[in-house]
């Protein structure tokens, strides 16, 4: 479905270290469709370069579905295409991705999405709540960033910043979520939690029946047990080849 899109060349003109990267990266763009957490040509997912400054986006006007490991725009910190390549890049959607690389030097992954349920949960005054096990570790990793138009200004990238320090996720309020992390499935695994735990609040608040409260001492019982699960940082331990796993099986092709 998607070899209209593949690059020819690009595999054989990149390090072993970026195509990884860019592999990972298209399985977590394909991922994300498959979610149904995409929004038609918009938002982004992108990744460092390992070793550079330089970054890994989708190419502006294919889906989620269409990206592929070669097709995938290389531009520098301004959005500048650094490598050739037929599709542009949305520079004004590059702006909140830019200011988490250049804020956090750990950020090698920026996840954005405009979903349902994460705006929804963004527009609510006490944006997400730690009401049963999911939401306790998403609330204990997020943060928040107000809502200040179109995020195309340069001048909003000092606050974004700010607002994401120590944290793993951004509520952007009245606009979406956001993940970083210092691997494609770090920044992944960050996205999924807080995705399902804006999801599952809405349910339960939809119902519009009393909602059992948690207590104190299980909040803090839930974020000491979730310092002790596997993540990422543990070598030899990578979920999201399970994810990659999957997309070679629904969606086969982003390899190229």
């Amino acid at each position: 479905m998607t070899k209209q899109f593949v690059i020819e060349g690009v595999k054989e003109a990149v390090g072993p270290e970026e195509w990884q990267v860019r592999t990972e990266l298209a399985a977590c763009y394909r991922m994300m469709a498959h979610h149904g957490w995409d929004d038609w040509v918009y938002t982004h997912i992108s990744a460092r370069v390992p070793g550079t400054d330089h970054f890994l986006i989708n190419p502006f006007g294919l889906m989620f579905e269409e990206v592929t490991a070669s097709n995938l725009v290389k531009i520098d910190m301004d959005g500048n295409k650094v490598m050739d390549n037929p599709w542009p890049v949305n520079k004004a959607g590059f702006v909140i991705h830019s200011a988490v690389h250049a804020g956090d030097p750990n950020a090698h992954c920026v996840i954005h999405l405009h979903t349902d349920y994460g705006i929804a949960v963004s527009n609510l005054k006490d944006g997400l709540l730690p009401m049963f096990q999911t939401a306790i570790i998403g609330w204990a990793i997020v943060g928040y960033h107000d809502f200040q138009g179109l995020a195309v200004r340069d001048e909003e990238k000092e606050s974004l910043a700010a607002d994401l320090e120590g944290k793993k996720a951004l509520l952007l309020r009245n606009h979406g979520t956001l993940s970083v992390g210092a691997s494609v499935g770090e920044a992944y695994q960050w996205m999924y939690l807080l995705e399902r735990a804006c999801k599952a609040q809405i349910l339960s608040q939809s119902t519009g029946l009393p909602i059992t409260p948690v207590t104190e001492e299980a909040i803090q019982n839930t974020i000491n047990d979730a310092m002790s699960v596997p993540d990422e940082s543990v070598e030899g331990f990578k979920p999201f080849d399970a994810v990659m796993r999957k997309v070679d099986r629904i969606n086969p092709g982003y390899r190229d």
